[in-house]
């Protein structure tokens, strides 16, 4: 009924007709942002021959659409996407605020440094056009529930740890 409606409002144009229903989802979705979101699911990823991994906590406001293979779906995209690109953050929230001078002159300006290292910023590997954000925001409206990548870790073979130094090795 809803691509019946929007049909008529654009006058027959079917390409009009698709912008104005990913709009009208993008609406919905902002408003479903503000609901908990307690349930959902832990999302491994193992690439190649096991040298990089990632594991991304995905929340949702129900377990029944954590199940969806839909939501399954989104959730390996971004275990796949903290595999591909090692970002620092989820959102450009959690950049503390004496990062971002430093950021912004490695990655020339506040926008190409967050694509760099914030998450939800980035744009999604399976479709450049979309950042994480949106790929996430369309989910949202699909799938009718709020979602929240809540965290992320990503390991690699050999690589030097990030961060505080608080993780340590042992010998046996």
């Amino acid at each position: 009924m809803e691509c019946k409606r929007a049909l008529e409002q654009v006058d027959g144009d079917v390409s009009k007709a698709i912008d104005l229903l990913k709009q009208q989802g993008l609406a919905k979705a902002d408003k479903k942002t503000g609901r908990a979101a307690s349930q959902g699911l832990i999302e491994p990823y193992i690439h190649g021959a096991g040298r990089i991994g990632s594991i991304v906590e995905v929340n949702c406001e129900t377990d029944f659409v954590a199940r969806t293979p839909e939501f399954r779906e989104l959730a390996h995209d971004l275990a796949m996407q903290v595999a591909a690109t090692s970002p620092t953050y989820v959102s450009p929230d959690e950049v503390p605020a004496n990062a971002w001078p430093e950021l912004e002159q490695e990655h020339g300006g506040r926008e190409k440094a967050a694509a760099a290292v914030v998450l939800l910023e980035q744009p999604f590997i399976k479709d450049p056009k979309l950042t994480v954000r949106d790929l996430v925001r369309e989910r949202i409206g699909k799938l009718g529930e709020n979602i929240v990548v809540r965290r992320f870790a990503r390991f690699e073979v050999g690589a030097a740890e990030a961060g505080s130094g608080d993780s340590k090795a042992a010998t046996v």
